[in-house]
């Protein structure tokens, strides 16, 4: 039930953008005679001829082609750019009002994921950079030209192309990005309509704030989007109220969307990085208030340790194939550039990488002399480490590394989680042993959607081919299962972790015990009376064909899917192990570094009623640094793994 300020907020919104459809506002004055971003000409002089500028400029030659790197893939558009259309699927959507556009119907306009991606304009950007890497002006002309077209294609407030604000914001920070490398390139009649054209960009997102919609990294984006607009271009009309509106809104995300331990409340790998992204853009574009920081290095704490041993992200929940700047190269390392530039904004060294993770994102935001902060590379984090409020928790021992879930989902609706509690994640000297199977769509295939999120697919215990929370759509959970981690505990021998999941009256317990060269899991379910079948997955990695895994019950391999990107899918393989019968049962599951004989059910039993001691997690803060330490204490005897 809309409460009566919300529904009284959507009438004055619909209301205003009638207006805006009709009286289709101009601008008529000048922009800024300088943008308040690092000077591009010293961080043009210093990457000229590195593996950055080569890539700008091969990259770019493409784009003269009309050859679009999306999604891990290529969109061939051909002569004629038609922007409303999704090249991937053959269809195309008209110029009707916004409003009326039904987006999320993928029979009546595609997938609007492949359609948004392209209009963020973000290639605009890339492309500018190579004309200042080069001089090449087919390079510019290219830009104006694009820009023209979209400009005839998409008339303010009509098309798919104005239906989301979060898109709207994107394609004005690009297009801050293009004035700010080419604004003395451009002819003044141009010029007029690209700054008539963001001032509309502006007044769009003034007016349709998702406050409601989708107050998460929708309105988050949408906020940063137009204080930029309004700190950057203070010339437009409103352009002041535009900045203090949306800083208020941001510092109110920073409180609400970012848990005590740095972790992202919509439960998402992926979504952290763009949360991260967006609010140190605006802690930039905010002359840095130093409010922000202390949740910034959380953000940035958590990150490191996605990263882990690999040094790239296991897509955990959904993964939408964007980011923020630069959507270029592997989506899972995309995390890199983004730790490096807090490194140097905060001082922390290991966070730093090399400087071809700094061209991707620091030198732009930061300015040349980022650069001198170049490290070979990141240094990975050690031990173990639980971030209790999004219940992940990381554990090492040697070569091996652990990433749990568990945790609960998302808030309200947790559109961007996975049913994936409990779930694994093990890597091998970095490289994945047992992997997460990604996203690959939202609504182009709903029986893909569900698989892809459902816990069938993912590293945990799947009863009677349920998901552990019942969906509702593409982008909801109707339930929740109840999540519990009891203990956990971590030693230079190795780690131990203890937690349940509650669902549809099933209970789930999986206890893991990670030592020297071996991960031992032991899955345990409860339930209603009658026979249940429970599966047991594994999705294997490249780094599977370098362990030895022996179950309790029969396993077998089995044809499965991985998507690397949104819009791609692969095929990959599964190990599932099957328990059938009535309840309690329990699979135990043993990864080995070197050759052992398969285990038994009652040895995994025995070795976890031996070593699973009740734990204690104290967390204190050292003096010398702001790095919490765990101290594990035994209530019976010690703990030995």
């Amino acid at each position: 039930m809309r409460s009566i300020t919300e529904i009284s907020f959507r009438v004055r919104q619909e209301a205003a953008n009638l207006y805006l459809l009709l009286a289709q506002p101009q601008f008529s004055g000048d922009g800024p005679a300088g943008l308040t971003l690092p000077g591009w000409q010293d961080a043009m002089d210093a990457l000229r001829g590195s593996e950055y500028a080569v890539f700008v400029e091969s990259t770019a030659k493409e784009l003269l082609a009309h050859r679009f790197p999306l999604f891990g893939g290529t969109i061939d558009t051909g002569d004629v750019i038609r922007w409303r259309r999704d090249y991937a699927h053959g269809k195309e959507s008209g110029s009707a009002y916004f409003r009326r556009i039904p987006y999320l119907d993928f029979q009546t306009v595609g997938d609007h994921k492949f359609i948004w991606e392209l209009n963020r304009h973000q290639h605009l950007a890339l492309l500018a950079q190579a004309y200042r890497f080069t001089g090449d002006t087919r390079f510019t002309d290219e830009i104006f030209a694009q820009v023209e077209s979209w400009l005839e294609q998409n008339p303010f407030q009509r098309g798919i192309n104005w239906a989301s604000a979060l898109e709207v914001a994107f394609r004005a920070l690009s297009w801050i990005w293009v004035y700010h490398f080419l604004s003395e390139r451009m002819e003044p009649e141009f010029k007029r309509r690209f700054l008539t054209a963001l001032y509309q960009h502006g007044l769009h997102l003034s007016e349709n704030l998702s406050v409601y919609f989708s107050p998460n990294t929708h309105l988050l984006g949408e906020a940063v989007a137009l204080h930029a607009i309004g700190t950057l271009f203070p010339g437009f009309p409103g352009a002041q109220g535009w900045r203090r509106r949306a800083a208020e809104i941001v510092r109110r995300q920073l409180e609400f969307q970012v848990k005590p331990d740095g972790s992202h409340f919509e439960q998402s790998s992926y979504y952290h990085v763009y949360a991260l992204d967006f609010f140190l853009f605006f802690y930039l574009m905010a002359g840095r208030p130093p409010e922000f920081e202390p949740a910034l290095l959380r953000m940035a704490d958590y990150l490191n340790w996605l990263l882990g041993s690999s040094r790239s992200i296991a897509c955990v929940g959904d993964d939408d194939g964007g980011r923020l700047f630069h959507p270029y190269g592997p989506r899972n390392q995309f995390g890199r550039a983004s730790l490096t530039t807090c490194g140097i904004l905060f001082g922390k060294d290991g966070w730093i990488g090399p400087d071809s993770e700094i061209a991707e994102q620091a030198v732009w935001w930061l300015g040349a002399n980022s650069l001198a902060k170049a490290r070979p590379q990141q240094a990975i984090p050690s031990g173990g480490r639980l971030f209790a409020d999004g219940g992940t928790l990381f554990l090492k021992c040697g070569e091996l590394s652990v990433q749990m879930d568990a945790g609960p989902f998302g808030w309200a609706g947790a559109g961007h989680s996975h049913a994936d509690t409990l779930s694994l994640l093990v890597w091998l000297g970095g490289e994945a042993v047992f992997i997460d199977p990604g996203t690959f769509t939202y609504i182009a295939d709903p029986a893909q959607r569900n698989w892809f999120r459902g816990t069938v697919s993912h590293n945990t215990v799947c009863v009677d081919g349920m998901d552990q929370a019942q969906p509702a759509g593409p982008f909801r959970w109707a339930t929740k299962p109840e999540v519990t981690l009891a203990a956990w505990g971590q030693s230079v021998e190795g780690g131990f972790a203890d937690a349940s999941c509650r669902y549809a009256g099933f209970v789930h317990r999986r206890r893991i015990l990670l030592e020297a060269g071996r991960l031992l899991v032991l899955d345990e379910i409860e339930g209603p009376a009658g026979e249940h079948e429970c599966r047991q997955t594994w999705q294997l990695g490249p780094g599977a064909a370098r362990v030895q895994l022996s179950f309790s019950t029969p396993a077998s391999p089995e044809a499965s899917l991985h998507s690397p990107a949104y819009g791609q899918k692969e095929p990959g393989t599964a190990v599932v192990a099957k328990a059938f019968g009535t309840l309690p049962q329990a699979i135990a599951m043993s990864l080995q570094v070197s050759g052992e004989s398969p285990i038994s059910l009652a040895e995994a039993q025995a070795i976890f009623d031996q070593k699973s001691v009740t734990l204690s997690i104290l967390k204190r803060q050292t003096q010398s640094t702001d790095r919490l330490e765990d101290t594990v204490l035994c209530r019976e005897g010690n703990l030995r793994i």
